[in-house]
């Protein structure tokens, strides 16, 4: 099992820009991808983001698509979020979740249910 924690949520006005981190535990990272999913209250959770198990390929929700960007780190086990130009709509709790391919895997995987492992979420509120 892989246990990961989000960090670096927070108010930011809308047109800022926010970091988000998902640290992961374990020895073996690269054998997942990991993905993005945030979830707004009463809303289903939405995948924002995807990166391969090298960070070789990227995916991208068409509302986050040119301001989000989603690298990975193996070395340090990170896979972080960078997003610019937030805006209201933004507003959620992000969640990291890793799919291990070893397993099985599906490319994109933009369900949540197609994840093995989730952390707890970190809120972003973007103000107007």
């Amino acid at each position: 099992q892989v246990q990961l924690v989000e960090s670096g949520g927070g108010l930011v006005q809308a047109g800022g820009s926010l970091r988000l981190s998902c640290a992961a535990s374990g020895r073996t990272f690269s054998s997942y991808t990991v993905g993005w999913f945030r979830q707004a209250p009463g809303k289903e959770r939405e995948f924002v983001a995807q990166i391969s198990r090298i960070g070789t390929y990227t995916y991208y929700a068409d509302s986050v698509k040119d301001r989000f960007t989603i690298y990975r780190d193996n070395a340090k086990n990170t896979v972080d979020l960078q997003m610019n130009s937030l805006k209201p709509e933004d507003t959620a709790v992000y969640f990291c979740a890793a799919d291990d391919v070893r397993a099985s895997s599906k490319w994109p995987a933009k369900l949540a249910s197609e994840y093995d492992y989730w952390g707890q979420g970190t809120q972003v509120t973007v103000s107007s």
